[in-house]
């Protein structure tokens, strides 16, 4: 390991330093549980620098064309590009997830950006007619400073393919990587560097709720973006409001079911089930179809289909290309997945495979759990409720439509849904009762460009990926012409 990304230190006004306090915090490999590197742990000061930075950057930033903006977002994707090997596997060993989805995910990184780059021609304002003496126009502005917290799994797409829209918008940034997972940002950090005007793109690490909480709490962000938890979006809407009113953007967890009626291609929906599930991230998605809601005529034949495929996903080394599934994030997520194991939390269920941690000396040391499922869930079992953020698919059978759509919406989730029939009719009348931000007809949680995703209910506020991000990053002025 070399010391370009072993040791990774904040960005603040275009140089990489370390924190003010001279803290530092070590990386954990979640395969073996080895120390890999280590990160500059950052401070409230050290965030305040950072943003103070930032707000002395944005006038000039602003005052660019927004073609200006775009072709430095292109550079910074091209950038990304010519490292996304070595980006990717620092991700990996810093993450636990699979190499080849990481690698692709550090593509889709740089379509993001050359996408919104592409997009900076297309805002505009309107005008609007009242009488013959009147005329009033709408025109988009800039925030000023913007504030992101990134995710631990998918931690440098989150930190510069969600910041893009920001960007292009003519705002500034501090990103805040996430605390088990910071090394891919910090290395994102050295590429920044290369090609922003200081100040422009920030990143201040931290560990535990410090640094976070203070980029939440300072006057000068009005705009912020989360993608986490239910519990830390709550909790960065009560500080945000504490300090002042903001626009908070929040993409939350998700319990997302697939719905498969007795018409559907059985080994498709199968297929499906299981690629949905996400496993290539040990099931550490928002969107995963972890929930899966079958008609009892196909029950068992979906179940025998699903339960196949699911015990052949292969565990181990993530980098090695044959790995289907890698290690739990950290320890503190791995003692929340693993709680879902307990027999006591799923009488009445059938667990069909996995359901513990891998045999074999590889998998002695390390956060590891097998790929599981559990069949015949019931609405009652906190497997059927509750966020796993891991790798086990609770599998559960129905009769009536009436019935399945009320289990399917008995959460406080509502982030996706998929739903396998060929009856068109039945697919978009089901997909009308779905109380979730994106419904998938034949097919499983995939994110397209340019199309926008969200949630409904506790799973967020406002949506990403696509235009309306975009005039998300930016406040309407109206000015009225007195003729």
């Amino acid at each position: 390991m070399n010391e370009a990304w072993t040791t990774g230190r904040l960005l603040i006004d275009g140089e990489l330093v370390d924190s003010e306090g001279g803290n530092w915090v070590d990386s954990i490999n979640p395969a073996n549980e080895e120390v890999i590197g280590r990160a500059a742990a950052g401070t409230r000061r050290d965030l305040a620098r950072a943003v103070d930075a930032a707000k002395r950057a944005w006038p000039a930033w602003a005052e660019r064309t927004g073609e200006e903006r775009g072709e430095i977002l292109r550079t910074f994707g091209d950038r990304i590009m010519e490292r996304a090997e070595e980006l990717s596997r620092v991700e990996v060993l810093d993450s636990g997830n699979t190499y080849g989805p990481t690698l692709a995910s550090m593509r889709e990184t740089v379509r993001s950006l050359r996408y919104y780059a592409g997009l900076a021609y297309s805002l505009h304002g309107e005008t609007l007619p009242a009488t013959s003496r009147h005329l009033h126009l709408t025109v988009y502005e800039p925030y000023g400073v913007v504030g992101r917290i990134a995710a631990y799994n998918h931690p440098a797409m989150f930190s510069a393919a969600r910041t893009a829209s920001a960007l292009v918008a003519g705002n500034t940034v501090v990103v805040k990587p996430p605390e088990t997972s910071p090394l891919s940002v910090l290395l994102l950090g050295e590429i920044a560097r290369e090609v922003f005007p200081k100040g422009v793109f920030n990143i201040v690490n931290g560990t535990g709720a410090e640094v976070g909480d203070a980029l939440v709490r300072h006057p000068d962000v009005k705009r912020l973006a989360l993608i986490g938890s239910v519990q830390t979006g709550m909790a960065i809407q009560r500080s945000a409001a504490e300090t002042g009113v903001k626009h908070v953007s929040l993409e939350l967890g998700g319990k997302n079911p697939m719905i498969v009626f007795p018409d559907a291609d059985l080994d498709l929906a199968a297929a499906s089930a299981v690629q949905g599930m996400n496993f290539a991230w040990q099931g550490q998605s928002c969107g995963s179809n972890s929930r899966l809601l079958i008609h009892e005529d196909i029950y068992e034949a979906v179940l025998e289909r699903v339960v196949a495929r699911v015990a052949a996903i292969r565990v181990g080394d993530p980098m090695s290309p044959d790995t289907g599934m890698g290690p739990i994030n950290s320890l503190r997520s791995y003692q929340h997945v693993t709680s879902f194991l307990d027999p006591a939390q799923t009488v009445g269920a059938r667990l069909m495979t996995g359901g513990k941690r891998p045999e074999g000396d590889a998998f002695r040391k390390g956060y590891w759990v097998e790929p599981t499922v559990y069949a015949d869930v019931t609405a009652s079992m906190r497997l059927w409720r509750e966020e796993v953020f891991g790798p086990i698919l609770a599998v559960a059978r129905w009769r009536d439509v009436d019935e399945m759509v009320s289990m399917a919406n008995d959460t406080e989730y509502g982030l996706s849904a998929a739903i396998w029939t060929n009856d068109i009719k039945q697919a978009l009348n089901t997909a009308k009762r779905i109380r979730a931000g994106s419904i998938f007809l034949n097919g499983s949680n995939t994110h397209f460009l340019g199309v926008p995703w969200g949630g409904f209910k506790s799973s967020g506020i406002d949506r990403e990926e696509g235009v309306e991000e975009l005039y998300s990053y930016l406040e309407k002025k109206v000015i009225n012409i007195i003729l």
